[in-house]
């Protein structure tokens, strides 16, 4: 047996115990739970599957020293006291990448440039050589986290962020990070037993992420490529056993079903389901929630509707509303699931939640709400036998401090008006102020937004153009809008080859 050594997987907050769990199942020893990470122990095979099947982790981290420092000067004298032969020589080139949270280390580059100067100066003085440094495209990834004084570095095993799974091929406005949305559908217990539906689906994160859960496929099979494949001692046939092993992946009887009322973002989404390979899992419709009707078949609902916070929408709390209206009259007998940031768009849906978990969406402290929707009253519902809570679920609501006590709201109008959208609306003379406020307010989120743009915040990008290997065989995939099945995989490593036969 190989030897098992430390691991650690990265992850957004509030998927940590979500994280843990996959780690379980993939058979990972020794798990901790920690804030925004997961560590534990396996050997080089594990590592591997926790890059290629992990579907909530952001990062894979191999520690290679913990210390304590001080001091930069004592950051640079540990690095550098590293046998760096074992990692790399001065032909190699390598990257660091820093996280610190310390009162003696305020700068998280100048942390960066001293563990760079210590591994150049341990080369100079051996070979009187050094190696290069290269952000970009970089033969060895180095990542060092400092908490107080407490400091570890760390080989990353993954390179390019996981979120980024390969199938994305342009995204609309303020797009649903993939982890996060991996991680909603894990947590609301779903594994493709029933038809799922996203009323808000954007570019299809949600319907996609539920797709590969359902049919059991690993989040990797789309990625170009790992950090650890650069690693002097990449097992290549280990690696290609594990991508091309379809033994885990399972038949979906059931469909997924994404609407949007934009239509550009229905045209995204529908070429996205066909990057990933499945259209014959995933309808996408452009229907605005207003048209939404009672399924006809068993289903439960996950959507992250907009905030008023990255995407500006005229009536938020009429929204939420008629989420709400909608939920009570359409969706009786149903599981909706709601993730949202602020407490008054939860208020407005007028429906009492039977289960609230905390969760960052980026930055903001979000809460993902279930909702359990019966027809008749909550007193016969529970004369019959029925509940709404699992008793998991009422441990952790018991749980006190699990959410934030105030959230800020942001008004867009007076607090005594409802928020509605000013264009077309007749303003009185003496709320001819109220609509310049609105005006401006506009100018200034177009201007915001086109700003983002420009910065490669958010828009549209091609995750596919100049791709080589496995994911650019995807491409005759994509033309005939096919899907996975348990004898389809995008590439085959070993042959270096399509799997998909080009007369079928």
């Amino acid at each position: 047996m190989e030897a098992e050594f430390e691991l650690i997987a990265k992850t957004f907050q509030g998927l940590e115990a979500t994280l843990a769990g996959e780690l379980t199942d993939l058979g990972a020893n020794n798990i901790q739970i920690g804030r925004r990470m997961v560590s534990f122990t396996g050997n080089k095979e594990l590592m591997y599957r926790a890059n290629f099947a992990l579907r909530t982790a952001i990062r894979i981290l191999k520690p290679i020293k913990h210390f304590r420092a001080q001091t930069a000067d004592q950051v640079y004298d540990a690095v550098k006291a590293i046998d760096w032969s074992c990692y790399l020589d001065n032909k190699t080139s390598f990257s660091v990448d820093s996280v610190v949270f310390s009162q003696e280390f305020r700068h998280s580059k100048f942390v960066a440039y001293k563990v760079k100067d210590a591994i150049v100066d341990y080369f100079r003085e051996k070979t009187g050589e050094r190696p290069n440094i290269s952000v970009t495209n970089p033969d060895l990834r180095l990542n060092i986290h400092i908490a107080e004084n407490d400091c570890t570095l760390s080989l990353d095993s993954s390179g390019e962020s996981l979120h980024r799974r390969g199938y994305r091929q342009e995204t609309v406005e303020a797009p649903l990070n993939e982890v996060l949305a991996a991680g909603m559908i894990l947590m609301t217990g779903w594994r493709g037993e029933c038809d799922l539906i996203d009323p808000m689906c954007g570019s299809g994160t949600i319907p996609i992420e539920a797709a590969l859960i359902a049919r059991n496929i690993a989040p990797g099979v789309f990625r170009k490529s790992y950090a650890f494949e650069k690693w002097p001692d990449f097992d290549q046939d280990l690696f290609d056993s594990i991508y091309n092993d379809e033994s885990a992946e399972r038949d979906f009887e059931h469909k997924i079903y994404g609407y949007d009322n934009n239509r550009n973002a229905q045209e995204i989404a529908t070429r996205n389901v066909k990057a990933a390979g499945l259209s014959k899992d995933i309808e996408i419709r452009l229907q605005d929630f207003h048209q939404f009707k009672q399924p006809e078949e068993k289903s439960i609902i996950i959507t992250n509707p907009p905030y008023g916070e990255r995407i500006s929408t005229p009536d938020l709390l009429g929204l939420y509303a008629m989420i709400g209206e909608k939920l009570k009259h359409q969706f009786q007998d149903g599981e909706a699931w709601v993730l949202s940031y602020r407490e008054e768009c939860f208020d407005s849906i007028g429906l009492k939640p039977s289960f609230k978990i905390p969760l960052f969406n980026g930055s903001l402290e979000c809460e993902f709400h279930k909702y359990q929707i019966f027809s008749g009253k909550y007193k016969e519902m529970r004369a019959k036998g029925g509940d709404i809570k699992t008793s998991e679920e009422r441990r952790q609501m018991a749980e006190k401090r699990r959410f934030k006590a105030h959230r800020e709201f942001k008004k867009r109008v007076d607090e005594d008006e409802e928020i509605s959208s000013y264009r077309g609306r007749h303003f009185s003379p003496d709320r001819q102020e109220e609509r310049r406020s609105f005006e401006r307010r506009d100018r200034r989120d177009d201007t915001r937004r086109g700003k983002n743009r420009e910065n490669g915040e958010m828009g549209s990008r091609d995750w596919s153009s100049g791709r080589e290997g496995r994911s650019s065989d995807r491409k005759f995939l994509r033309s005939k809008g096919g899907s996975f099945g348990k004898t389809n995989k995008p590439y085959d490593r070993k042959t270096k080859k399509s799997r998909y036969n080009e007369e079928d």
